[in-house]
């Protein structure tokens, strides 16, 4: 397997640059997080109704993109903000979609196969537009703050698999104190919602396949099954699917997220996406373990 190093060519910078860059992280992660906290506050009016459901949502994302490029030019010096480039924006963002949306219904499908679903109920197509809106936020918003951010720059000192384990656990340990949590959801989200999407951004070096698959994972499940979502009950949603059982095939009070079932089957992609990077030589040593000198 070829390993690479990150490339670090960067124009010159100013005085305040370089002060900013000293403290990059912390800087980068205060300023996407007061972002995503303005996003979550301003996520309220996306449920009035599916009109500003539809148009607040998608310009929080929107925003959140301009905020990133403009933080990243600012205090990381970086003219060209690679990952979030328009190069194969749109096909990456519906093959994550596709990913994600999938991988729940996979989820959803065998959990009713072995006698998880107690009841079906009905919602409604504007809760559904609701869900659409306030779902793009919410993966854009986060996307940008664990992969563009956290894990980018972990990747850069320690390496892709520190970055990978590391960034996975903090995704995981965010949810942590949610309603229904356990150490063993916490666990699962950590693969589901941080290995898979991280090895998405690894095999594409790019933020637009992790926030598809995010949101696909989320609207879908939020949006269309109404279930549980990471302990949140739904109410915006074309059904709403209310599960019994086992915790491991159900998740219990914490959602299907932390079902057995959406671990394995979240497992499988990761592992096609992780060998396909590996493969194409995607992996990362880290300024903190410098290539070996050959004799």
């Amino acid at each position: 397997m070829e390993i690479t190093t990150q490339d670090t060519t960067a124009p010159a910078l100013s005085t305040t640059q370089q002060r900013l860059r000293r403290f990059r992280t912390p800087v980068l992660i205060a300023g996407m997080a007061v972002v995503l906290v303005a996003a979550r506050a301003l996520d309220g009016l996306t449920s009035l109704n599916a009109v500003t459901g539809l148009l607040i949502g998608p310009a929080l994302a929107v925003a959140a993109v301009f905020a990133y490029k403009w933080l990243a030019r600012k205090v990381e010096g970086r003219e060209n903000v690679s990952e979030v480039t328009r190069t194969d924006r749109w096909k990456n963002l519906r093959r994550g979609a596709t990913i994600g949306g999938l991988a729940f219904t996979a989820t959803m499908l065998i959990i009713g196969m072995f006698g998880g679903w107690e009841h079906v109920g009905g919602g409604s197509i504007g809760g559904l537009l609701i869900t659409l809106g306030i779902m793009t936020s919410v993966a854009v918003n986060e996307e940008i703050l664990f992969r563009g951010i956290i894990f980018r720059i972990l990747e850069e000192r320690a390496g892709t698999v520190v970055a990978l384990v590391v960034s996975s656990i903090l995704f995981g340990l965010t949810h942590l104190f949610n309603p229904g949590a356990t150490v063993w959801g916490t666990l699962a989200i950590a693969i589901e919602g941080g290995t898979m999407v991280a090895a998405a951004y690894v095999l594409t070096r790019s933020l637009w396949l992790p926030i598809g698959i995010h949101f696909g994972w989320n609207f879908v499940q939020a949006g269309f099954f109404g279930t549980t979502t990471s302990g949140t009950e739904q109410t915006d949603s074309v059904f709403h699917f209310q599960l019994s059982g086992p915790s491991l095939l159900t998740g219990g009070g914490f959602g299907p997220e932390a079902s057995l079932v959406a671990l394995l089957i979240c497992a499988i992609p990761t592992a096609i996406m992780i060998r396909s990077a590996a493969r194409r030589g995607e992996f990362r040593r880290g300024t903190l373990r410098p290539a070996r000198k050959h004799a």
